[in-house]
């Protein structure tokens, strides 16, 4: 398993595994609806501090908001450095000018993300776990990483992932990132931005050992 895999899976980890198996040490919040005690409050710091995820005002974050797809390109595309991207028309719902726009037309460069298939990429929509998975398995592909095949048959749900995010889901169990719960996987589950934030840190950080 590669560097990149391996902080790809703590990164997922932190989303598939429930949020309280990641209690992080207290310190000074700078949003007003982040106590410093949370369970997130040191992954959203990080990526604040890192220019990674921002603020949904001057002082708030909105946890418990549901990350959107927009956010989620976005957020890959500053990890990966904000490389320079020309804006394109590919997605009817996607203006030159929107502010993830760039990050959209990176994504497509990448083959991170191919829109709903029928010219939209639909940015407003909740992000799902199945669509998580997809994004950050293509995301890893694009780093030169082999592909994991899990066995989707190890959970009662299989059978509810979507066709177009088997390979996505059956690389992050066959990498150990999903371990579900309750021998679900809940695919179509939504992520919230204090979720997010703390998977985006996992990435980021390197496991100690």
């Amino acid at each position: 398993m590669t560097f990149s895999t391996q902080r790809l899976k703590a990164g997922l980890c932190a989303l598939f595994l429930g949020a309280a198996a990641f209690m992080t040490p207290a310190l000074a919040s700078s949003y007003i609806d982040v106590a410093d005690d949370a369970w997130y409050a040191s992954a959203v710091e990080s990526m604040r501090s890192q220019g990674i995820m921002q603020g949904t005002g001057a002082n708030t974050f909105s946890p418990s908001q549901i990350t959107d797809r927009a956010t989620v390109v976005t957020v890959l595309w500053k990890i990966a450095g904000s490389p320079a991207t020309q804006p394109t028309t590919i997605f009817s719902d996607v203006p030159t000018d929107r502010w993830y726009a760039q990050a959209v037309a990176w994504a497509v460069e990448q083959g991170i993300t191919y829109g709903n298939g029928s010219g939209q990429f639909r940015p407003a929509d909740q992000i799902t776990r199945e669509q998580l998975a997809a994004f950050f398995y293509r995301y890893d592909l694009s780093l030169g990483n082999d592909p994991a095949m899990g066995v989707l048959d190890l959970y009662l749900d299989a059978n509810k992932v979507s066709s177009w995010a088997v390979a996505g889901m059956r690389h992050a169990i066959g990498t150990g990132i999903v371990e579900g719960s309750d021998y679900l996987l809940s695919p179509q589950a939504t992520a919230s931005r204090a979720e997010l934030a703390v998977m985006l840190d996992r990435v980021l950080t390197p496991a100690a050992g």
